[in-house]
């Protein structure tokens, strides 16, 4: 619900509607609450279903990958609406630069509006680089929130899959998980609020959070631990990826998915990276990247530090460490992106005590094809660890014999691995008992 602030009137999103994409669902409702707490009025696009893929496909010519057709049929869903004002219409896409054609999602949007008539329908593209102007006057205090909101979104998501596969009672960890986003976002969408309260509020969500996970009934057994990286808008949205990584538990394993701040923290490293290639390592533009940097570190710590018991052995690395494995396959000098991200990632998953890697991609996908090239010769390196790509196209072809090839390699490969896991407080590797695999699923 929007708030009582007004919003400034110099920002374009004045008097309309903002619809924020789902890139996780969590992480866009955290978002949108950012966007309330300055005034403007903010909610989530609609889930993925056949009619996205319908409307999203029918204004693409089936060369775009399926995060591009994905977004602009929920943008087109919204616009079906008999209610739909263009006027008061606002589509938050932000870009990018590189490889990667999401940096063409805005400019393609914009393009169907017109075609279709609804030119007067904003596509909303805020960019660090003015500042957020378009933002208006609350521009660094929403995007602090947002950030904070992504923050609190990673971890209880972390949470989820590391609680879903051993609750007793179907369902009740993802109650759970769906109460503590919608408590995290009413601390984030009240107006007026100072930072040092608010992150005070939060950490108290946070806690509630945790207490209402440990309270789930659960039997802990020895699952396989599978890493889950690569594409992050395919990776963190259950309607792209078939809902994979459910149906990796419904298998015997258990997920530990790449968190959305991970790409933060890399476009942070590259932009500290170019501004030394630029002879402006002693500059005011380096300066206020190290304390944005070490700002945002400071409070991702002391969001997820609430959760330090329950994630042990579940901690995200630093992006440098990260960057330091990909050094032997990718490097980061002439390597960019998730391909990157997801190489080194997969290597310290062998060191975590994973016993395998899914990388998670759209059909088509160039990060996706690189790693693919890759694998054999990281896994090699791991002791064989078991690495698979998974690729959607959004026709709904099943995976489901692939999912349970991959699952019988990975018990394989638990039960050989070298590397000890590290359990939360209270668990062991020697005192858990095996998960037999299903006897039989429906592919």
């Amino acid at each position: 619900m929007p708030t009582d602030t007004p919003c400034n009137d110099g920002s374009p999103l004045h008097g309309r509607k903002l619809w924020i994409p789902q890139m996780s669902w969590g992480g866009a409702v955290a978002f949108a609450a950012a966007f309330r707490s300055a005034g403007f009025d903010a909610d989530v696009c609609p889930d993925g279903d056949a009619r996205t893929l319908e409307l999203g496909s029918a204004h693409t010519s089936g060369e775009e990958c399926l995060p591009a057709r994905t977004t602009l049929g929920n943008f087109l869903k919204i616009v079906e609406a008999p209610s739909f004002k263009p006027e008061r219409a606002a589509f938050f896409m932000p870009t990018a630069d590189g490889p990667c054609r999401f940096g063409q999602y805005a400019p393609y949007v914009r393009k169907i509006l017109r075609e279709m008539g609804l030119g007067d329908v904003l596509v909303f593209t805020p960019s660090s680089r003015d500042g957020y102007r378009d933002i208006g006057a609350h521009a660094q205090e929403l995007m602090r929130n947002a950030y904070r909101g992504l923050v609190c979104a990673d971890v209880l998501r972390k949470m989820q899959h590391r609680t879903r596969p051993y609750e007793l009672a179907p369902g009740d960890t993802d109650k759970v998980h769906k109460q503590a986003i919608l408590g995290v976002a009413s601390v984030l969408e009240r107006p007026a609020v100072p930072q040092a309260v608010r992150i005070r509020q939060l950490e108290d969500a946070m806690r509630a959070a945790r207490d209402a996970f440990r309270a789930v009934k659960v039997r802990y057994t020895r699952r396989a631990l599978i890493g889950v990286v690569g594409e992050i808008a395919c990776r963190l949205t259950p309607t792209m990826n078939d809902d994979i990584i459910r149906r990796i538990e419904e298998r015997g394993g258990e997920c530990t998915l790449a968190h959305v701040v991970e790409w933060v923290f890399y476009t942070n490293t590259e932009h500290q990276k170019r501004l030394r290639q630029q002879g402006r390592r002693i500059s005011k533009a380096m300066l206020v990247a190290k304390v944005s940097d070490y700002v945002q570190h400071r409070e991702e710590h002391r969001l997820s530090r609430i959760f330090a018991e329950d994630l042990r052995g579940y901690e995200e690395p630093p992006v440098r460490q990260v960057l330091g494995y990909a050094e032997r396959y990718l490097p980061a000098s002439g390597a960019l992106g998730e391909m990157t991200l997801s190489v080194g990632k997969t290597v310290f998953h062998y060191h975590q005590g994973c016993d395998g890697v899914a990388d998670i991609a759209p059909f088509g996908c160039m990060n996706g094809i690189v790693t693919e090239a890759l694998y054999p010769r990281v896994s090699a390196d791991c002791d064989d660890m078991p690495i698979r790509n998974f690729f959607f196209d959004g026709t709904g072809t099943s995976l489901g014999h692939a999912i349970d090839v991959f699952m019988e390699l990975a018990r394989s490969y638990q039960a050989r691995r070298r590397i000890r896991r590290v359990y939360p407080h209270g668990l062991s590797e020697s005192t858990l008992e095996l998960t037999p695999p299903p006897n039989r699923l429906p592919w």
